[in-house]
């Protein structure tokens, strides 16, 4: 078995915080005064992460805080119109600047929690440093190098493969493909670390990576049992990457 000696990295769930984004818009709702169930939350998610993957060109120049609003800003806009129904009273009554009031709380605590998480990731990354080559491989809006940047995690990486920009998204393999070229690492000696079984560890290893999945509570959908045989090593916690044993 080859030595590892590269290792990509997920973004979302992953490198800025243990929970997927859905759920972290849930909690900063809830946190902004805003009851709304996961499944409710689910489509406005959706519709405002489709348009950004389509506004790449506007996207691209924002960074953490104005993509967090751009995205919030789009939820709303949907559950203003095709929400719960006391959602959408509560959105219609409270007038265009009510409506900025809660896109603001929500981004707020979003945003928060982002850069706790980013702060903590950067501690560990900073541990590998000089260990290992390192990249990050995340379905994202274009604007990826400058989060990174904004984090200062953007030193700690040799390839940044932001499918926006590759025109390529996960769980498709030439992503992967295009963050390993740009490293100049074979398959074989780089690992994958990623929350999603389906996104992230099943297409790598069928590439021929190792790959750890960073399970943080019960998955369901894609990341349904059945596909756990696509994770070499489970973890709980970003910290564990630098306790693995190669």
């Amino acid at each position: 078995m080859a030595t590892i000696t590269a290792l990509l990295f997920d973004f979302g769930g992953t490198l800025d915080g243990p929970a997927h984004w859905l759920d972290r818009f849930l909690s900063s709702y809830r946190a902004a005064g805003i009851e709304i169930s996961r499944a409710e939350l689910d489509p406005a998610f959706e519709h405002a992460t489709r348009i950004g993957y389509g506004a790449t060109r506007i996207v691209a120049r924002f960074g953490m805080t104005d993509l967090v609003r751009f995205l919030v800003g789009h939820q709303f806009e949907y559950l203003r119109k095709s929400g719960p129904d006391p959602l959408v009273a509560i959105l219609g009554n409270s007038g265009a600047a009510g409506r900025h009031r809660f896109v603001e709380r929500v981004t707020d605590s979003f945003v928060r929690e982002t850069s706790a998480g980013l702060a903590h990731s950067r501690g560990v990354i900073g541990t590998l440093e000089g260990r290992f080559k390192m990249g990050v491989v995340s379905n994202f809006y274009g604007n990826l190098d400058g989060i990174l940047a904004e984090a200062k995690l953007d030193r700690f990486f040799d390839a940044v493969a932001d499918s926006s920009r590759v025109g390529i998204f996960k769980p498709e393999a030439g992503i992967f493909e295009a963050a390993l070229e740009k490293m100049h690492c074979a398959p074989e000696s780089t690992a994958m670390i990623g929350d999603s079984l389906a996104k992230d560890c099943a297409p790598a290893h069928r590439l021929g990576m190792r790959t750890v999945w960073l399970r943080t509570g019960p998955r369901c959908g894609d990341d349904a049992c059945g596909r756990d045989t696509a994770a070499d090593i489970t973890i709980r916690s970003i910290d564990e990457v630098a306790q693995i044993q190669w």
